[in-house]
């Protein structure tokens, strides 16, 4: 197979204003988190960073800065970037009403992650880690942040980062019933036709059921992701598929 781009710079400058759109109806769904954030993405993503006290992270795409206020409560600092203005007003405010010290931990900034100049400004070596929750399917281009990460983070800083899972998630991936002929009976199977996974696309689709419109989704397999990480500079040492608790 050829190989193929994971970026579609074209799109670099229009993803911002669809989330804005859309930020105050998202963050009203989701407030401070549901079954998926808390039980799976949540626990997976603090047991790859390992936080300890004290560190300096970089939260990527934080929106209304859920995660990034549950890294603060375990005495992190943190620089939390996002793309949508709208959405960096629900993360202050909602800082705001909660403690002084998470406040007083959370530096929150307007910034395009594919703009190097703006994220070099943060600090080169500066942070002992990075996370983009949920937020690299929304990035229309992926490798100029992977690039300036390796520059952002102190030797041995760590990028952890959660994406839905692209087999199950992507264009034309669909569920399906089908009735095999099996010893003269037909029976019922359940399943999942995947067929396109595998090369990036751009789709339009939506995050939750009732959302006024759709936003952009960017469809990268996991080798794709990985080989991005890889070609900047990265290591990987885990990987977590995390699944709800009985």
């Amino acid at each position: 197979m050829p190989d193929q781009s994971p970026d579609f710079p074209e799109y670099d400058s229009q993803t911002a204003a669809v989330w804005d759109s859309i930020a105050e109806w998202w963050d009203d769904q989701i407030g401070d988190g549901n079954v998926t954030q808390d039980l799976l993405v949540g626990p997976a993503q603090e047991r790859l960073l390992d936080l300890q006290p004290g560190e300096h992270i970089l939260d990527i795409g934080c929106r209304a800065g859920r995660f990034t206020r549950r890294m603060a409560a375990n005495d992190i600092s943190i620089i939390a970037i996002d793309q949508s203005s709208v959405f960096l007003e629900r993360a202050k405010k909602r800082t705001s009403e909660g403690d002084a010290a998470i406040s007083d931990r959370i530096d929150y900034r307007l910034i395009n992650a594919t703009d190097g100049d703006a994220m070099l400004a943060l600090g080169e070596q500066g942070f002992d880690a990075a996370v983009a929750t949920l937020a690299i399917m929304d990035m229309a281009s992926i490798t100029p942040l992977f690039h300036t990460l390796t520059k952002l983070l102190k030797p041995g800083g760590r990028f952890v980062w959660s994406v839905t899972h692209p087999a199950f998630n992507a264009f034309d991936s669909r569920l399906y019933a089908e009735e095999p002929y099996e010893d003269g009976n037909y029976v019922i199977e359940h399943g999942i036709r995947i067929s396109k996974y595998v090369v990036p696309q751009h789709r339009k689709s939506i995050g939750l059921v009732g959302q006024p419109h759709s936003q952009d989704y960017f469809d990268r397999s996991i080798s794709t992701l990985l080989n991005a990480c890889f070609e900047a500079g990265f290591v990987m040492d885990g990987m977590l598929e995390p699944a709800i608790p009985a």
